[in-house]
């Protein structure tokens, strides 16, 4: 039986109802232009002036050949071929086709030299259909841009997009799969000084729309640059808010010290690696305890006022049965996790010559990820409580009006495409642990819909607040909601999310300190927000995706979309072997080694106590077997010494770059007798090859 407020607050969705309807028809007369902000030179878009890429099925796109882009990227690096040819020629580049095949979505494309190649793009139709018909169309386009923006097709070419990732140094303490970036196997390392460091934070803020983006530092391991804390220091000081480190958690596992320093450097979150519950879920990973360190590194960031994202690599038939333990994680431990980032595999870096057999056993979609979360845990519909991350926008874009032309910063906003990223919302009791999806009680289809009407008419500060009012109470259902949430918590929640009122939750600017993270902490009720981003490789690449990433990366050479950076033509490669520090022979002999954790080596930790509710069960359990059962490679590593043994006789080009990459393994990770220096794919004497610069 509902408690008698629940009937008072459904009185008042009813009300809200009636008001509503008076409020809607009065706001289509007379609507107010849209104003031009600070941040940007172009005025905010109403609801019906945004566009969208096409969308549906069938559907033909611009992708890439894989075949012809590793050639082409090889050319490039051996100076064969004009850097040049990635800005003024369409490298690669092939036709693909979108469509419907046996009750799931894929893309087919075909080379006329390399041939065909197909892969799934999702096991759902109707969620598929579901996530392009709620989309609400692009940002801003980018403008004031052309410096950094110039990378031929790779372009990105609307908005500012969400999170800045600055990777520090491509040296990391583990070596592992997958991996982005093959770190610490390409032989050289490149890692940011300072002044690159400050370059790339100033530049970043002269692009408009000026959003307040997240600025991730990332790696390799980020932690392993000695500018880590400065780094962070600067991006608070130049004014992100949001301040983060992706990291595989070692060094704030080791020392609460370090995780203390960083947060008083200003950082905000950690997008600590997590690929399961127990250490034989991780062990993919190769390090001996693993997943105690994860433990040890949440206890000292939390302890130290920096929040913690869990980010989760989901392959299929490796961790694919972890994602519902890793929810049941977060819902037991709601004071600590308010946010987990599930990234389903991409065939990149150590794993893009992946064999077709392996990619087609190990391919993990949004769609997979939705239907893994209700089979797993018994949350969500994959229709009704999913949806595009760009969803949020229509929201964010509220948030600016309300906050008027004279913001320095526009509101942080995801205007990706519907293919790249999904998100569930879900309202956890942090007392009781009572959790129910916020799509289950508050209609998030017509709520949007709703908030496009109050945005378009753009009525000031205090009637876009009393439209958003209404349109919250009139689309919330108390009786779905949980037992002790009540209609004002949900409108809090809303508040405190963008600063509508400017009421002081806790703050969240440069000058955030320890009691305003213990304030905005105190709330009873964690918003978690399960997400999953969605990366492409050169199997499913889709141009309409990159053009508007919201993760960009700040090099060297401009700001590059996270694809086309570590995949599409592959400009991670390009880039770092352009701006090289040194090859990894010189770097050691110069700054001795740093320790890397492989071959199931374990991390020394002070102690393994902490405070976190596991599930003994899953703890327990053993790493999944499904590929074993299966006779199919884990990983690249697995992959090539099966290739080894069935082939006869390897070519002598195959012979040397096995040779070669054992003994930079065996060298300076189990750091065994030093070999003779080497050199791979022309380092040295063919880097100078590579001159030209993008402005």
């Amino acid at each position: 039986m509902h408690a008698p407020i629940k009937y008072a607050e459904k009185a008042l969705a009813i009300a809200a109802e009636g008001a509503w309807q008076v409020f809607s028809r009065v706001n289509k007369v007379s609507q107010n232009p849209s104003f031009i902000p600070r941040w940007s030179e172009k005025p905010l878009l109403k609801s019906y002036q945004k566009t969208k890429p096409p969308l549906g099925w069938p559907r033909e796109t611009d992708s890439l050949c894989p075949t012809c882009v590793r050639e082409a990227r090889q050319a490039i690096l051996d100076g064969t071929k004009p850097l040049e040819s990635l800005l003024n020629e369409k490298v690669g580049e092939i036709k693909a086709t979108i469509l419907e095949k046996d009750g799931k979505i894929v893309m087919v494309k075909d080379c006329p030299v390399h041939g065909h190649f197909e892969d799934t793009m999702a096991i759902d139709t109707a969620f598929f259909k579901h996530l392009e018909e709620v989309f609400p169309g692009r940002d801003i386009q980018a403008h004031n841009d052309e410096k950094l923006h110039n990378h031929g097709s790779s372009t990105v070419k609307y908005g500012r997009g969400s999170v800045l990732t600055v990777d520090l140094t491509n040296r990391c303490n583990m070596m592992c799969d997958p991996c982005f970036m093959d770190a610490n196997q390409v032989g050289f390392v490149h890692e940011l000084s300072w002044e690159d460091i400050k370059t790339v934070l100033d530049n970043a803020i002269t692009i408009k729309p000026r959003r307040q983006m997240s600025v991730q530092f990332s790696g390799g391991e980020p932690t392993l640059s000695p500018y880590f804390l400065d780094a962070v220091r600067y991006a608070r000081k130049v004014g992100y808010n949001s301040v983060q480190a992706a990291t595989n958690g070692i060094e704030f596992a080791k020392s609460l010290d370090f995780a203390k320093a960083a947060a008083e450097a200003g950082l905000r979150y950690a997008y600590l690696q997590f690929d399961g519950i127990g250490n034989a879920a991780n062990s993919h990973r190769r390090v001996g305890n693993l997943f105690d360190v994860k433990l040890r590194a949440i206890e000292n960031l939390h302890a130290a006022g920096v929040d913690i994202v869990p980010v989760i690599t989901i392959v299929n038939g490796v961790n694919n049965e972890q994602v519902g333990r890793v929810v049941e994680f977060a819902l037991d431990n709601p004071k600590k996790i308010s946010l987990l980032s599930f990234q389903p595999v991409s065939f990149t870096g150590r794993d893009e010559e992946v064999t077709p057999e392996r990619r087609a056993a190990q391919r993990y979609t949004l769609s997979h990820l939705a239907h893994d979360v209700k089979n797993q845990v018994g949350i969500g519909e994959p229709v009704r409580d999913w949806f595009p991350i760009s969803f949020m926008s229509t929201f964010t874009d509220w948030a600016d009006l309300v906050h008027g032309p004279d913001r320095e910063w526009g509101q942080l906003t995801c205007g990706c495409h519907p293919n790249c990223g999904i998100g569930m919302a879900v309202m956890i009791d942090k007392e009781t642990k009572e959790s129910v999806p916020v799509t289950a009680f508050l209609k998030a289809d017509q709520l949007a819909k709703d908030v496009a009407d109050v945005n378009d008419a753009a009525r000031g500060k205090w009637g876009s607040i009393i439209g958003m009012s209404l349109a919250l109470m009139r689309n919330y259902d108390p009786f779905q909601a949980p037992t002790h949430f009540r209609i004002k918590d949900l409108i809090k929640k809303f508040d405190k999310t963008f600063g509508a009122s400017g009421k002081d939750y806790g703050k969240v600017d440069p000058n955030r300190k320890i009691s305003d993270v213990e304030r905005r902490r105190a709330d009873r009720w964690n918003f978690l927000f399960i997400a999953g981003m969605w990366f492409q490789d050169l199997f499913n690449y889709d141009f309409r995706r990159t053009e508007m990433c919201i993760i960009p990366y700040a090099t060297q050479q401009g700001e590059i979309s996270f694809c086309a950076y570590n995949t599409g033509i592959g400009w991670r490669n390009i880039i770092e072997k352009m701006h090289m520090t040194a090859t990894l022979t010189k770097w050691y002999d110069e700054h001795g080694r740093h320790e890397i954790f492989a071959g199931n080596k374990s991390v020394p930790l002070s102690t393994t106590e902490h405070s976190l509710k596991l599930n003994a069960q899953a703890v327990a359990a053993g790493a999944q077997t499904d590929l074993d059962k299966l006779g199919i490679a884990k990983n690249a590593r697995e992959e090539q010494l099966a290739a080894r043994k069935a082939a006869k006789e390897p070519t002598p080009e195959e012979t040397r770059h096995h040779t070669e990459m054992e003994k930079l393994y065996r060298q300076h990770v189990l750091k065994e007798e030093a070999q003779p220096v080497i050199q791979i794919q022309g380092l040295g004497g063919k880097k100078k090859s590579i001159q030209p610069t993008v402005n």
